[in-house]
Order: structure tokens, then sequence, then C-alpha cells
């Protein structure tokens, strides 16, 4: 840390990268050591007062690194920062291998005394926070989780790495207890063929366990909005008492709430031992600015 600030290094400036930047620079007790692009040609105005690389090596002191990367490059930026002794937090958002992603850079983690929180945006993130609590208020029971209807950001972003995808857009869009139905939007590059690309979304692993619909569009920007959301509900059984309900709702900005978990997740790796965390794992305290015993005398 430098002047009791955490230096924060932004890895990636797609929409997640964005909202990330903005939320650095409204927290007080972070600075922005730099960003990391592929390219660093043809830079926005909003970055020209930063530093913008190539590469976290780059930046001088760097305390933390936000990945905010494609879900499946991830795990290789966080190696390679890691190993650096630089703490991690990312929003790795494929449910089924979650845990795969925590074995692997626990490891290195442990090795290189350095921290990292993964899929820490709001779900998997936040709401696998409030899962976790109904379950333990309800140790017998069910709980559905319905998505949407929004924009998934990491659903459109496995649609573009599809080749003959020229742009996309990943709707979801809930049809209860917890079963989705995938809307997804596509432009395709000049001498694609549309049922080829098709038949590629639908195999993806994004893709393959949910009913999905493809449509070519003209212009996906005219399409997209960012906003989202979840409703959660657990009915269950608290001690031998039956007919426990706990609702839970709420209407997003996707990105912007993914950016404000991952800053919170930053903050607490510091507060950690060195290795691999999930969100269910940290103290729900350890995501708060300022001093513990302020925000008990206020939470509790």
């Amino acid at each position: 840390m430098k002047n009791g600030k955490i230096r924060a290094a932004v890895v990636g400036y797609g929409n997640i990268g964005k909202y990330v930047l903005d939320t650095l620079e409204s927290a007080s007790d972070f600075e922005v050591a730099g960003m990391v692009r592929r390219k660093v040609s043809d830079i926005p105005n909003e970055l020209k007062r930063y530093k913008v690389v190539t590469s976290v090596s780059e930046l001088g002191q760097v305390d933390v690194a936000i990945l905010c990367t494609p879900t499946r490059s991830v795990e290789t930026y966080a190696k390679d920062c890691l190993q650096r002794g630089i703490h991690t937090v990312d929003s790795f958002d494929i449910h089924s291998k979650i845990l795969d992603l925590k074995t692997s850079l626990d490891e290195i983690a442990k090795q290189h005394q350095s921290v990292s929180i993964i899929s820490a945006g709001w779900d998997p993130g936040s709401d696998s926070i409030v899962r976790t609590l109904m379950e333990a208020m309800a140790p017998k029971g069910i709980t559905y989780t319905n998505f949407g209807p929004g924009m998934s950001m990491g659903h459109t972003v496995a649609v573009k790495a599809i080749g003959g995808v020229k742009a996309a857009l990943s709707m979801t869009i809930p049809a209860g207890t917890g079963i989705h139905r995938r809307m997804v939007y596509i432009e395709l590059e000049q001498g694609a063929d549309f049922d080829s690309v098709a038949n590629a979304i639908k195999a993806d692993d994004y893709f393959a366990h949910d009913e999905t619909h493809v449509f070519q569009v003209q212009d996906v920007e005219a399409l997209k909005d960012m906003g989202h959301g979840v409703s959660m509900e657990r009915k269950g059984v608290s001690g031998n008492t039956q007919n426990q309900l706990f609702h839970y709702e709420m209407r997003i900005n996707n990105p912007a709430l993914t950016a404000q978990m991952l800053v919170c997740a930053a903050r607490a790796t510091f507060k950690q031992q060195p290795g691999a965390y999930t969100l269910i794992e940290v103290p729900v305290i350890d995501f708060l600015p300022g001093d513990k015993d302020e925000w008990i005398k206020k939470l509790v």
C-alpha cells in the first residue's frame, strides 16, 4: 500500500472494467495503479491520466489486480498476478467450474503469500451469500434462483468469441423455479453461415443446459440494455417448524453491481490468509472500509 491506500490495477477495460474504474475513483481507500489492456493504442480520454500497459509487470507497485477479463481467461491472468505476490479478484461465472478454479489458484496463492477471491460478482457472488444465509435459516427446503429479465454479460462475451459473430447480445429470461430461457441476438460477419453459428452457440457450455433461441439482427446495439435482476425464494424448515418462506429480489445495472462487489472483494483480500476463496468464505464485514467496531455498532 502507498499512503495508506490500496493500489489496484484494472485488468481489462470492457463493460465491467469501465465500471470498476468508476467505483475505484469513488472509494477513498483505493488508488488506481494503472490499466492493463491488450492494446495501448487509441486510449480513451478517461484513461489518459492513468498508466495504460499490456502487462501488470509494467505498473510498478500493485497491491491487487481486479480482473475484468472474459471468464475463460481469468485463470491465466490470476496465476500470473498471484505468482508476482499480487492479490486478485475476479467475476468468474461458470458455476460448475468454480471449485476447480479455487483449487487451482489456492495452491499458487499459498506458495506466493497472496490472496485470490474468485467469482466475486453478484451471481456468483453476493447472491451466493444470500443463498447461504437462507440455507442456514431453513436447513431443509428448496431455493429457487430466477435471473432476469436482462442482459447476461458472461453469456454475451461467450457468444462474441464464436467464429462468424460480429456482435452479440444474450438475454436471460426467467421461466420460474430456477429455469431460464436464453435469447441470443447476433450480427454475423460477412460470409458466415447462420445455422452453423447458431448450432455452435447452443453447443457452448454457457447455453447447452438451457433452452436457447438465436436470432440474426441488423443492429445489436439497438437492443442493448444492461439492466438485470434476480428473484430468490426459499421455502423450508427451521428446526422442526415447517412453512418458512424467504424472498429476496433486486433490479440492477449488471456491470455496476459486479464492479462494486469486485472492489469490495479487493478490499477483503487484505484481511485473509494466503489462499483462494469464494465470497461465502469471507466475513461480510471484511467487504466494508474503515473501522470494524463502527460497523458493528451501526449494523448489528
